[in-house]
């Protein structure tokens, strides 16, 4: 099974479109491991960062790297408009394989939760059940949960827009489908969703 990471680039003011290219040569260089997935901007959330979503053949591909990020005199090809940056591995749910690039909507809401000490494995039963029935309503890019850091729960789901995310979760909570039956109960408060735009280099539209 691939590993995935996410990383949140963390940029000087309005500096996307000066790191873009730069960012892009640093991701398909010849050294470069992994895959890109997705790229996108946050426009409800914390701003000015650059998400980014690579998928790695395994657990050395994806330490080969970080390693070349960390060691680099110029990590991700533009220093000189970041501020900083983070690095954060996932194991994806089975059923939510594989990540298909393509174009499915203009906004992506990128959402994390943290279970409970002892609800990982309760809150991955509590998916595989009502996933299947859940994207019937709206396509679902990943689910996967954290290997370092915070125990973390995180999915991506595009929308058409943030319009249409409300009606669609609505419309869910008032079908009984969503969220999981159960699955709340192996979750804390400490959650967060944000909203981002999909880069033009970004596989995922």
């Amino acid at each position: 099974m691939p590993l995935f990471d996410i990383v949140t680039l963390k940029t000087a003011l309005f500096a996307t479109p000066k790191v873009a290219p730069a960012l892009q040569e640093w991701l398909a260089a010849p050294e470069a491991k992994g895959t890109l997935m997705g790229a996108w901007a946050p426009d409800i959330g914390t701003l000015n960062d650059i998400i980014l979503l690579r998928q790695f053949d395994s657990a050395e591909d994806l330490i080969a790297e970080r390693t070349r990020t960390h060691l680099s005199d110029n990590p991700f090809g533009c220093m000189e408009h970041l501020r900083g940056w983070t690095s954060d591995s996932y194991i994806p749910l089975d059923f939510t394989l594989p990540v298909t690039p393509g174009e499915y909507g203009k906004v992506y809401e990128i959402r994390s939760y943290q279970p409970k000490l002892n609800g990982m494995g309760p809150t991955i039963d509590k998916w595989r059940e009502a996933v299947p029935v859940r994207t019937e309503y709206s396509p679902l890019s990943i689910a996967m949960y954290s290997l370092d850091g915070p125990t973390r729960f995180t999915q991506i789901w595009p929308y058409e827009s943030a319009n249409q995310r409300a009606e669609i979760r609505g419309k869910t909570v008032a079908d009984g489908i969503w969220p999981p039956k159960g699955g709340p109960d192996w979750l804390t408060p400490e959650m967060t969703s944000t909203l981002a735009v999909p880069l033009p280099f970004s596989p995922l539209k």
